[in-house]
């Protein structure tokens, strides 16, 4: 018995038992940053709604994670959460040389042009589209001003000395791209640049040391699955949804082991028409084909119009130009950030679209029937919670891929 847990309730109610695995987006921050991030807002969230919700350190082996204690509607759950670490992968890919990533600039914009894949992500959002070529943009713009300033310089030079010094406008451009750099943490143009490259570089394809990661990651989620827990919830946020995808995928081909709990999983401002729609990307959509008609999982998916960084209310397999006949999921919702969050929040978070991308894990002050708080630490299933909920009506469902080749 957890000692956390009151004598009396645990042996008068069966304590609902849940295992979280986080799959967070192209992060390179520690996981703590997760584990801090619902602290608070869970707390938040707690008063706002009304119910109970604490953290407590981490009882079980594996990833970084905590364990939660939530009572909701007078029953109690508690809910082990561990975070999927990629992160060393985020970083290793993130190349601090300023020409390598003016590289990846070109090799982006020639994966995503020279496809056909940038025209036709146009015809879904324009939001996640302008930010995959705000970076491209940003950089370009920097170069510009950075020759800019050195001609002027060199023309200064050479005005005054020979016409042939004007090369030496060139020396101050690298310092100038660096003072930039080291101001990207304002404008994350370096950083959206490597996270838009990360799937560029394979044409949609997983690169082999992610690969390795996601079997690892397969392995811990099935090992959860043999456990007597109530319910096994994987939650994939940003790029970390695709992934999610593809880990359930290979876990559902291998086989579940026999009376096993539950299986759940949970897509959070999903991007996956970003990598789905790349010639490359024949494992994901073959996954999501796969992972759409199965009866032995509950998938939904959450987004929000007001997430400028996410394929919002579209249906990740439909608009892939995978759907099967028997497409069975996802249950595309929306968070709906503009009645879910009261004028005066929705106005000092409108122009903050990183911080809005990451709203679905944070408290809402006037929540509807998502609440990521209850989904994780409550004492529902995701599959009970919305057994009776209709899609949203402004779900885009036709698909819009040139590239829906499985093999």
């Amino acid at each position: 018995m957890d000692p956390l847990i009151p004598k009396t309730t645990a042996q008068s109610v069966k304590l609902f038992h849940r295992r979280v695995f986080y799959i967070p987006g192209y992060d390179p921050i520690h996981p703590r940053r997760y584990r801090e991030l619902y602290r608070k807002e869970s707390t938040d969230q707690a008063a706002i709604s009304g119910y109970d919700i604490s953290l407590h350190a981490k009882q079980t082996k594996g990833p970084y994670g905590w364990r939660v204690h939530g009572t909701m509607n007078r029953r109690q759950a508690q809910a082990d959460i561990e975070v999927l670490i990629w992160s060393d992968i985020v970083r290793g890919s993130m190349s601090n040389s300023i020409p390598a990533t003016y590289a990846q600039l070109a090799r982006t914009a020639w994966a995503y042009i020279g496809s056909g894949a940038l025209f036709r992500l146009m015809l879904l959002r324009k939001g996640p589209v302008i930010a995959a070529l705000y970076p491209i943009v940003f950089l370009l713009a920097q170069l510009a001003v950075a020759l800019g300033l050195g001609w002027a310089f060199g023309a200064l030079v050479a005005a005054f000395t020979h016409p042939a010094l004007i090369l030496v406008g060139l020396i101050p451009v690298p310092f100038i791209l660096r003072w930039f750099k080291a101001r990207d943490n304002k404008v994350f143009a370096y950083y959206l640049m490597h996270d838009y490259a990360f799937s560029a570089r394979w044409n949609g394809a997983n690169p082999p040391a992610l690969e390795t990661r996601m079997a690892e990651f397969t392995a811990t989620i099935r090992a959860a699955l043999e456990s007597d827990c109530d319910e096994v919830l994987v939650v994939g946020h940003s790029s970390g949804a695709h992934l999610g995808v593809s880990i359930l995928a290979d876990m559902l081909r291998a086989g579940l082991p026999a009376g096993h709990p539950p299986l759940a999983f949970l897509s959070l401002g999903q991007v996956v028409p970003m990598v789905s729609f790349l010639p490359g990307a024949t494992r994901l959509r073959a996954d999501l084909a796969y992972l759409s008609a199965r009866n032995d999982l509950t998938w939904v998916d959450v987004t929000a119009p007001g997430d400028g960084c996410a394929f919002a209310l579209c249906d990740p397999v439909a608009v892939s130009g995978v759907a099967p006949k028997d497409q069975r999921w996802p249950l595309v919702l929306s968070a709906a950030f503009t009645q879910t969050l009261s004028p005066e929040r929705w106005a000092q978070l409108r122009w903050r679209f990183f911080r809005l991308h990451f709203q679905y894990l944070c408290a809402f002050d006037r929540p509807g029937d998502y609440d990521y708080f209850q989904i994780t630490a409550g004492p529902k299933t995701l599959a009970a919670r919305y057994a009776a909920r209709a899609p949203s009506k402004s779900r885009i469902t036709r698909a819009v891929n040139r590239h829906t080749h499985t093999a």
